[in-house]
């Protein structure tokens, strides 16, 4: 029988991009690990982001963590939003390969429920 493995689950964003290649991959992670640490490691309740990249190199999630649904809507109401957007977009347009977002709506989850390994 499985159990969940912890009542923590915090809060998440979670931002997916297709790009045309692992060189592309690559690029997309340095930049927005760069906004991240620029635009928002340092609110309250920031856990961390994570970069995924897909082994057939299409694709680029970023799952940003939170400790609350509240530390993340303060971030959204108190952050510099039309900068971080500008460097969003600067670092897209920087690419030199071809990067196109794939969220549709305000890409937030709340977990729900986590399976981790079973004792026999």
């Amino acid at each position: 029988m499985s159990t969940d493995v912890s009542t923590d689950h915090g809060f998440y964003s979670i931002i997916d991009y297709t790009v045309d290649g692992p060189a592309t991959q690559d690029e997309v992670v340095r930049a927005f690990a760069d906004i991240q640490e620029r635009w928002v490691s340092f609110y309250p309740g920031y856990r961390s982001a994570r970069f995924h990249v897909s082994t057939d190199g299409t694709r680029v999630y970023n799952i940003v963590a939170w400790a609350s649904e509240a530390d993340y809507r303060n971030f959204v109401e108190t952050s510099d939003t039309e900068g971080r957007m500008a460097a969003i977009g600067a670092a897209l347009e920087g690419l030199t390969g071809k990067a196109e977002a794939r969220m549709s709506g305000v890409p937030t989850y709340t977990v729900v429920r986590e399976i981790g390994p079973r004792t026999r």
